[in-house]
């Protein structure tokens, strides 16, 4: 079995979307250390905590979550179980990839509906109508944008929510459509990743979807370290 290995993007677009998906993930990395870190400090050495800490690392983590999976789609992370692909020959191995690719097409369509009918009440956005696909947009729903953080802050500078989304009322801590915020991104980043992939096969430069053989890999480094030690 081999793995399929991501080519590199020469799009500008996909150059900017892979730039801000390793820049946000490396942040939410380095955000989540050093807030863990410091509030650890403060309560072995200081005898106090910073309390909106927690929360704030279990929305920083999510996001990571969230992100690392479309990312895992660009480097083609996700496993795959091929055993039986692989025993057919090219082309109905590229009509049975391309079959795949339509249903995760689909499934990303639907993840992206569903995640944007989630986080647009929050937002004071109507949700989309139609129970599968997108059919228009329900003015009548409820809002929630009032809804709040348990411990997280209200930053000043986002201020402007206030008017923009919460008729002018006050936010004593943040409001939930900003950690909601990655359901629509991360899915519509997971449905860009997806689309990539079904135009590599379609061209020919992938024969799969998403494979990735992490056990076979660490086996062959393994033997590899053997034979150099040997």
């Amino acid at each position: 079995m081999n793995a399929v290995h991501n080519r590199p993007d020469k799009g500008r677009f996909a150059r900017i979307v892979e730039e801000f998906e390793e820049g946000t993930i490396a942040f939410l990395l380095g955000a989540m250390t050093l807030l863990t870190c410091t509030n650890v400090i403060m309560r072995y050495g200081f005898n106090s905590s910073i309390i909106w800490s927690l929360e704030t690392v279990l929305v920083l983590f999510a996001w990571l979550v969230l992100f690392g999976i479309a990312y895992g789609f660009k480097i083609t992370a996700h496993l795959g179980v091929d055993a039986v692909i692989n025993l057919l020959p090219a082309r109905p191995r590229r009509i049975v990839a391309l079959i795949a690719c339509a249903a995760a097409l689909a499934y990303g369509v639907l993840l992206l509906k569903g995640a944007w009918d989630y986080w647009a009440p929050f937002a004071d956005l109507p949700k989309t109508t139609g129970k599968w696909l997108p059919t228009g947009f329900d003015t009548a729903a409820r809002t929630t944008s009032y809804f709040e953080t348990d411990q997280i802050p209200m930053f000043g500078w986002l201020r402007f929510l206030e008017d923009w989304i919460n008729y002018g009322d006050r936010y004593s801590k943040m409001p939930r459509v900003i950690p909601y915020l990655i359901l629509p991104i991360s899915a519509a980043l997971i449905l860009f990743r997806l689309i990539q992939a079904t135009v590599r096969i379609w061209r020919g430069e992938s024969e799969s979807l998403i494979v990735s053989h992490e056990a076979e890999d660490a086996v062959a480094d393994v033997a590899h370290l053997n034979r150099e030690i040997s």
